[in-house]
């Protein structure tokens, strides 16, 4: 069996949470995922995507997990973090991924997915 591509995962995952509106497109000429038409995640190189997050949880992920979550100083003041995707598992991976589609979502999007969420049945 062929390995997953990163692209391929990061789709997988988006479809597996659930996350609306999510297609796969480019970004400076890399794969990467957009929610209507903002780019919330993109392939940097092999087995590395950058993932747009807000200021504060970048910092708290580096300190967290630099392991995981790095930046070089291209990155230094910008809402995204480097992602080693060898390093991160699929649940940990899927919850960055989520939290990056809320974060660039149009709000009234993210809106419907929250309420959509506090309303389905828990199994």
């Amino acid at each position: 069996m062929a390995r997953e591509s990163e692209i391929e995962r990061m789709l997988r995952l988006c479809q597996e949470r659930g996350l609306p509106e999510v297609r796969q497109s480019t970004s400076y000429g890399a794969p990467s995922i957009k929610v209507k038409a903002r780019n919330f995640a993109s392939v940097r190189g092999p087995q590395e995507m950058v993932l747009h997050c807000p200021l504060e949880h970048k910092e708290l992920l580096m300190q967290m997990a630099p392991e995981i979550y790095w930046q070089t100083d291209h990155f230094q003041g910008w809402p995204g973090i480097i992602v080693r995707m060898e390093a991160i598992s699929d649940e940990e991976l899927s919850l960055r991924l989520e939290d990056a589609w809320r974060f660039r979502a149009p709000r009234k999007l993210a809106e419907a997915f929250a309420a959509a969420r506090v309303e389905a049945p828990k199994e």
